[in-house]
Parts: structure tokens; sequence; C-alpha cells
């Protein structure tokens, strides 16, 4: 009985499950990753969760749809988002240069 419990109590790394943005480390290497890239390992959303904020290299530049822009078209400027993601409730033209509006949290 003693030799069943035991094996009951050994540790294994644990398991992410495969699940997109989750760190075992508890972001430690995700927060390394963004920094390494040009990001911004900040609290965001209405949830305040840990994310990478990043800049996009077509920021501010014009745009008249979506795929013109690595992140988001903003349709009141014409010009690409600065960052991605960009959270909060934006006009945006979508890939097909209609307006659309887009809620981010």
């Amino acid at each position: 009985m003693l030799v069943v419990l035991l094996a009951a109590c050994r540790t294994e790394p644990a398991d992410d499950g495969g699940l997109p943005g989750f760190s075992v480390d508890g972001g430690a290497a995700a927060e390394e990753a963004c920094v390494a890239k040009g990001g911004t390992w900040a609290k965001a959303g209405l949830a305040q969760a840990l994310i990478c904020i990043e800049p996009t290299r077509d920021a501010n530049q014009s745009c008249s749809k979506e795929s013109d822009c690595e992140g988001l078209c903003l349709a009141r400027s014409r010009t690409c988002a600065p960052v991605k993601p960009l959270f909060g409730c934006h006009d945006i033209l979508t890939d097909r240069g209609t307006q659309a509006t887009i809620c981010i949290d």
C-alpha cells in the first residue's frame, strides 16, 4: 500500500495542454520572447491580462483595406494601427475595404 501512495506523490513536469499563450513557467519565457521581438509585456484589456503589445512595422502608413497593414487598418485616419493587438473599440476597414467596428479586449 505504501508503494502505491508514494507513486501517486511523484512529481512530473506540468503539461501546458497545448494551449497557445499558456506558459508553465508563469510567462517568463513568453515575456522574454515578446521583448526580444521589440514588444512590451504589459497588462491590457478589461481583464488586465499580461500580453505582448507589439509595434507594427507599417504604423501610421496609409491604407485602404486590412490586408494593407500588419495589424488593423483604421477607418477614420485610413492609416495602419501603431500596435497589435489594439485594445478597445475601433472603426476599421475590412479586407474588402468596407467599414466595420471591432472591439478587442
